[in-house]
């Protein structure tokens, strides 16, 4: 017997007389905060060390016109947001099977002047080493920013119970004679019954849209996979020295670490080879190392 509903209607009676149209529908969009680490370009080799990128690229028409954003695009009726970040992914970037994550979904009302738009945003990473890169259909140029993520000011305030902690944040994004920059307060609330964490851009010069707050998400989300687990990895060339990765994991975390803390923690997720780096004028010869599958 099929069930029917407070209307007498079957499931079949329902869908036919249903009207997708009568309910507004957002248009829905895959954006990738797409990390890269590259050679500092700026030191003496002796000092050459590593730095943390993102690819963005200056959007070609309206809205948001000259302005840097993150690499995205809108997802197809016939796609996932996975297989639309996926997609893009290979489109901006020319690779295809590196790490991608779900970040978070964006949804403020206006957020984009067009539409409503909802955004799944991704966190990708990649060895900069395989990327080509490809401006899209809609954009003018795209480029590799520096990131720079500071902590400007950390204000706790208590409750009874629990306490809301404020933290001000300065992004800065360098490439090329090109200086952009954001302020971004970060809130956590906690009390015994629940946590929650919200962003609000204080300012805003060069990026497009709301990619500022997106941005502040992942930079906060890769630090905190990069204390937990072996989430840098994936960042780095099939084989690479200790030093190389201590400075990657330095350049992520925005601060130096103590070298018998970090051999501690890689100790599980690297293993040594029999190979060697050629020694320079520079620098001696160095062991290299890969990656732990069983741990990392």
């Amino acid at each position: 017997m099929e069930l029917r509903d407070r209307n007498g209607l079957t499931e079949r009676e329902f869908l036919e007389q249903y009207r997708a149209g009568d309910y507004e529908r957002p248009s829905v969009a895959a954006d990738m905060v797409i990390f890269t680490v590259m050679d500092t370009v700026d030191q003496e080799p002796e000092a050459a060390g590593k730095e943390l990128r993102l690819l963005l690229i200056r959007r070609g028409g309206h809205p948001c016109l000259g302005k840097w954003a993150l690499p995205g695009g809108f997802v197809q009726p016939d796609e996932t947001t996975d297989q639309a970040a996926a997609r893009e992914l290979e489109e901006e970037t020319g690779v295809a099977g590196v790490y991608l994550e779900q970040l978070r979904t964006f949804s403020d009302p206006g957020r984009d002047p067009r539409t409503w738009v909802i955004s799944s945003s991704y966190l990708a990473l990649a060895d900069s080493r395989r990327i080509q890169l490809e401006a899209g259909d809609d954009a003018e140029a795209a480029a590799w920013f520096k990131v720079t993520y500071r902590l400007q000011q950390d204000h706790k305030k208590l409750l009874q119970p629990g306490c809301i902690r404020t933290r001000t944040y300065e992004l800065r994004l360098e490439a090329a004679g090109e200086e952009l920059t954001a302020v971004i307060e970060q809130t956590v609330t906690a009390t015994p019954a629940a946590r929650s964490v919200q962003y609000a851009v204080l300012s805003n010069a060069g990026l497009a849209f709301d990619h500022a707050k997106i941005l502040a998400y992942a930079m906060e989300r890769l630090r905190q996979e990069t204390e937990r687990n072996g989430i840098v990895l994936h960042l780095m060339p099939e084989r690479f020295t200790l030093a190389e990765l201590q400075q990657v994991y330095e350049a992520i975390l925005g601060q130096e670490l103590p070298k018998a803390v970090f051999l501690d923690k890689m100790s599980a997720l690297v293993t040594a080879t029999n190979l060697y780096t050629e020694p320079t004028e520079h620098t001696p010869s160095r062991r290299l190392y890969e990656r732990n599958w069983v741990e990392g």
